[in-house]
């Protein structure tokens, strides 16, 4: 899988000769491959350079592009520099938001181009999933259903945050994921008013709350989801809020449509739990798109104005966080679409009792 003739079909739009690719997640969703190498997307031809460690695999995945091995004499910049002037490139653009400053002035040094900040170039391409990307996309999400419906059978008081934490990779590897997409949060009573928690070694205690936000990555794409369970009888109030947070996340989904701006899925699921009274204790947004990184663009948060476009893949967490006591999220990953949304999580959401 690559992405060459849809970033080739851009270069028109931007006023660009060429597109060049230097970041892990830009260089795999162009060639399909990550080398530690660089791409040359032009208007007629492409080219990617690798070094030895990866040539061999390079030349196995890679199509669409001329495959050139690194070496001492020839640096990846300097095969970037020989490129521009055999394709005759004026203007090519860059990613801006990760190519470090160092980087950008070592290019602009060695090129005698212009460089052009491009980065939404990509990004708009990488905002909507082909059937080929979603296929794996699901395949990950399939995997951390798998691995939520073991871990509940796991846990029990007296385990630390760091087993869980542990099992819950091991069960995702064991299903087939290739790597995490970030290390899993458990936060288990107090440690779970904080949204991005580390695992501790605190032990899991009866009446506790424990929030685990887990995801691996399948053929390079990433999945995500977050279950909150309780261990033992939880309180009155705990009930409460899981009700709050759960109704929140099904108004999200509810709005969730291509064609509708971030910020209006977003307001959704905060009108809920504002009206509740618990709006000071939900911080972040409703949700991010993710695909080969857990993080990507566009958002259903409050400061994206923009329609969400056809084939976004976003997820939907709202969360209660209460100071020392304790916390609530739910999270599910969605597919937009015209009508409204596809959820790829399969994992109940009711209160699950340990």
């Amino acid at each position: 899988m690559n992405h060459l003739k849809e970033i080739t079909a851009k270069l028109e739009e931007y006023g660009l000769d060429a597109m060049l690719l230097t970041s892990e997640p830009g260089e795999f969703y162009a060639v399909g491959f990550h080398g530690e190498g660089a791409v040359v997307v032009g208007k007629k031809e492409c080219r990617y350079f690798t070094d030895s460690r990866y040539i061999e695999a390079a030349g196995e995945t890679v199509t669409g592009a001329a495959i050139t091995m690194t070496d001492r004499e020839l640096s990846q910049r300097a095969l970037v520099t020989r490129a521009v002037e055999e394709m005759g490139i004026q203007r090519l653009g860059i990613e801006e938001h990760y190519l470090t400053l160092e980087a950008f002035r070592a290019y602009e040094a060695a090129l005698s181009c212009t460089l052009v900040p491009a980065q939404k170039l990509v990004g708009e391409l990488r905002a909507v999933k082909d059937a080929e990307e979603l296929e794996r996309m699901k395949e990950a999400q399939a995997i951390t259903d798998g691995a939520f419906e073991a871990i509940v059978r796991f846990i029990k008081p007296g385990m630390t945050e760091l087993e869980i934490a542990a099992r819950l990779q091991y069960e995702m590897l064991l299903r087939g994921a290739e790597k995490m997409s970030f290390d899993p949060i458990v936060a288990s009573g107090p440690n779970g008013s904080k949204p991005h928690a580390v695992p501790t070694s605190r032990k899991v205690q009866a009446g506790d709350f424990i929030t685990m936000d887990f995801g691996c990555k399948v053929a390079g794409y990433c999945s995500d989801m977050t279950r909150t369970v309780a261990v033992g009888e939880p309180s009155e109030e705990m009930r409460k809020v899981y009700d709050i947070v759960l109704s929140a996340q099904k108004a999200g989904i509810q709005a969730a449509r291509a064609g509708v701006p971030g910020r209006d899925i977003h307001n959704a699921a905060a009108q809920v739990i504002e009206e509740a009274g618990y709006g000071a204790y939900f911080g972040h947004g409703f949700g991010h798109s993710l695909g080969i990184e857990i993080h990507e663009s566009p958002n259903a948060a409050p400061s994206n104005e923009a329609p969400m476009p056809v084939g976004a893949v976003i997820s939907a967490e709202p969360g209660i966080y209460l100071p020392g006591r304790f916390g609530v999220r739910i999270e599910d990953v969605l597919v937009l679409n015209a009508e409204g949304c596809l959820d790829l999580t399969h994992s109940p959401k009711e209160l699950m009792i340990l």
